[in-house]
């Protein structure tokens, strides 16, 4: 916890000094992000570094494997699919980017079974398609396309929502899939002939 603090103390002197008025600003008029990511919980990919973002351009929703369900409205709580919900719907965002990564635990989890969890192995699954996939190549490139084809299939799931599909369709949202490689520090992006490729610094 006290390196929380530090790090706390060096935003307060730092960051917060030089971004105050935009901070002051978004909580005057509100937020208005241009864009949605979906993002893996992994603690060493972050979206808003990865995007050289500022404060209040991007809204991030972080899950296990960067996983967006498919659309299924029921009685039961629905965390990542409500953010969508809200980023679409109340916050009018224009792109919405599938952020996949390099060594994915939820991945490996998917790919070799999960620890013994309540919850990961479950959630992971919803990515069986993606496994199926990748389980076709040779077993030492299985991890890396089937944390692209996590990307494909998230993108995927998100046109099973009616109001995104009306949206994307409408010309009013744009769809994203998006590769970081944390060795390398490279950023893909998925092109609209479903291959991922560096993009040019």
């Amino acid at each position: 916890m006290e390196d929380l603090i530090e790090g706390y103390r060096r935003f307060r002197a730092g960051t917060w000094q030089a971004e105050r008025t935009r901070f002051e600003a978004l909580s005057r008029l509100g937020q208005r992000p241009g864009a949605l990511v979906v993002a893996c919980s992994d603690s060493r990919t972050d979206p808003q570094m990865v995007f050289n973002a500022r404060p209040g351009e991007l809204f991030v929703v972080r899950n296990v494997a960067n996983i967006v369900p498919p659309y299924g409205p029921d009685d039961q709580p629905h965390g990542v699919s409500s953010a969508i919900e809200f980023a679409v719907r109340s916050l009018h965002v224009r792109d919405i980017v599938v952020l996949g990564h390099a060594m994915c635990g939820g991945i490996k989890a998917l790919l070799e079974g999960a620890p013994v969890s309540d919850f990961v192995g479950q959630w992971v699954r919803i990515a069986e398609p993606a496994r199926q996939r990748a389980m076709a190549a040779p077993p030492e490139q299985r991890q890396g396309i089937c944390e692209r084809e996590a990307v494909h299939l998230s993108l995927d799931n998100l046109l099973t929502f009616p109001w995104i599909k009306d949206a994307v369709d409408a010309g009013h949202i744009a769809l994203h899939g998006c590769f970081f490689d944390i060795r390398s520090g490279m950023l893909e992006r998925l092109g609209a002939d479903g291959v991922f490729r560096p993009i040019p610094e």
